[in-house]
């Protein structure tokens, strides 16, 4: 015995490179506190940069002060012990103001330094380095020392100058930055929590609830609890409610007729196959009625005859278009002399009646099925025989004539008669199923079905022309094969050859 096949692997979802939440109010939250998180970190620099600036200030401003002490010294000039308690007041190392003229006329040096400091100019700061130098700062290596450069408030000199190490300032610049950071983070959750709490009761919360309702209906649309209530809001949100409502009930509609359909359809297949049964013992009789000499059965015959045909066609139109679907055509070049002449003795052409006359060369070939193709003809020539026999006042024999043209890699075969043409109340609904009969009796199924056909091949069934001088229907068929070479003759050999 062989082995059962296993059964196939259950699709899994694809694995996720990085943790990111399902839920849309998820999302929404972390997305929130991001952006807001985000805005806020434009502003750090900025601010860095001005804490920064201001504590180098206070020390430019504390040595300038502490410098007028050298006004009530002995001579203007200080000693160590002065010089090194206003060092330590200001918080720096050297002090030097530069007078108008160039000249120093104020230095208060320090000790020697290992490395030269680097230089910060607070007079003309371009904003890029202004942003960047509290990075540099904290970034920086740990014991270095800072050149400030200022402008004077209580000399009238050209700028004052002070040496300070940075690492009070490193310091005090690292606690500015994470009490920053906190500060950044708490508006950010706060902010982040009110906007999403805002988009959650306005967006989110109405959105869960119009999916909610989808996904019950999508599951059973008899449910009572699928169905949704509009907010009576006039926005996008209030329109989308009531467009959903809309649409449910039309489905709900839509779909309770097409169950009624079904049941429906399922009741005519059964009568017309019982249907077809009687009529075909109908017809066994009526064909033992021919065989009988009397006058009156040989009257009425032909009107017994063309009733079960008229039924018996009804029967077979209902059940073939009560189809789920029509199979695939297996499209290929075919002559189409030869399915015309078919067609035409089905359709019940004859010299006698209604005559065919037909223009396509006898190699001329079409891309189609041949039995659709055969099922298109007989519909169009069954219902234009029928159309020209049942025209009132009639003098002249009825004709039908069948061509083919070639137009932009179509085949196109055109079908004409002379009957009475479609009138104007019909042409509307010429193609529909059950309402497009154009005769008393006609079910409307031959040129609903016909034109399923032509369409399944690609291409299509129209109405082209339609008078008091006739009909003339157009099918178009894709492809455009070429004629087939007439037979080569073979020549005779002679005796002596």
């Amino acid at each position: 015995m062989a082995d059962a096949p296993s059964p196939p692997a259950p699709n899994k979802p694809p694995a996720r490179r990085f943790f990111w939440p399902g839920g849309l109010s998820a999302r929404l939250l972390i997305l929130t506190i991001l952006f807001v998180a985000g805005a806020s970190a434009f502003a750090l620099p900025a601010a860095l940069a001005s804490f920064e600036e201001q504590w180098l200030l206070d020390r430019v401003r504390a040595a300038e002060l502490a410098s007028m002490a050298t006004e009530v010294a002995p001579d203007q000039v200080l000693s160590e012990n002065l010089a090194s308690q206003m060092r330590d007041t200001a918080g720096v190392q050297t002090v030097a103001i530069l007078d108008n003229d160039g000249n120093r006329f104020l230095k208060v040096p320090g000790p020697r330094l290992d490395e030269p400091p680097y230089l910060v100019d607070l007079r003309d700061q371009a904003p890029a380095s202004w942003l960047s130098a509290p990075f540099q700062t904290l970034l920086g290596n740990d014991g270095r020392m800072v050149r400030v450069i200022a402008e004077p408030r209580f000399y009238k000199a050209q700028f004052i100058e002070v040496v300070a190490p940075d690492t009070e300032l490193k310091a005090e610049l690292r606690d500015y930055l994470w009490r920053l950071l906190a500060i950044m983070g708490f508006v950010s959750a706060i902010a982040g929590g009110l906007v999403y709490l805002s988009l959650n009761y306005f967006l989110v919360r109405p959105m869960q609830r119009i999916t909610r309702s989808m996904e019950r209906f999508a599951a059973d649309p008899d449910d009572l609890q699928a169905h949704i209530e509009p907010s009576g809001r006039r926005d996008e949100i209030g329109r989308a409610e009531l467009q959903l409502e809309r649409m449910q009930e039309e489905l709900r509609a839509a779909l309770n007729s097409r169950a009624r359909l079904a049941a429906l359809g399922e009741a005519v297949a059964k009568i017309n196959h019982d249907l077809r049964n009687m009529l075909t013992s109908a017809q066994i009789a009526s064909e033992r009625l021919a065989a009988l000499k009397d006058p009156k059965v040989s009257q009425a015959l032909p009107r017994l005859e063309r009733a079960l045909d008229r039924a018996v066609k009804l029967a077979s139109d209902v059940l073939t278009y009560g189809k789920t679907e029509e199979a695939a055509p297996d499209a290929r070049p075919i002559p189409l002399a030869p399915a015309i002449e078919a067609a035409s003795e089905e359709a019940r052409l004859s010299l006698e009646g209604t005559q065919l006359v037909s223009l396509v060369g006898a190699g001329e070939q079409v891309n189609a099925d041949p039995d659709q193709l055969h099922r298109i003809l007989v519909n169009l020539m069954r219902n234009a025989r029928e159309a020209v026999e049942q025209q009132a006042g009639r003098d002249k024999p009825g004709l039908i004539e069948v061509s083919l043209s070639q137009a932009e890699g179509l085949s196109v075969i055109r079908l004409a008669d002379n009957g009475p043409g479609v009138s104007e109340r019909a042409r509307e609904r010429l193609f529909q199923p059950f309402a497009g009969s154009t005769r008393p009796g006609g079910a409307g199924l031959g040129l609903a079905i016909a034109r399923e056909l032509a369409q399944g091949h690609g291409g299509d069934l129209l109405l082209a022309e339609t008078g008091p001088q006739g009909s003339v229907f157009e099918l178009r068929l894709p492809g455009a094969p070429p004629p087939l070479a007439p037979p080569k003759r073979r020549r005779a050999k002679s005796a002596g050859a």
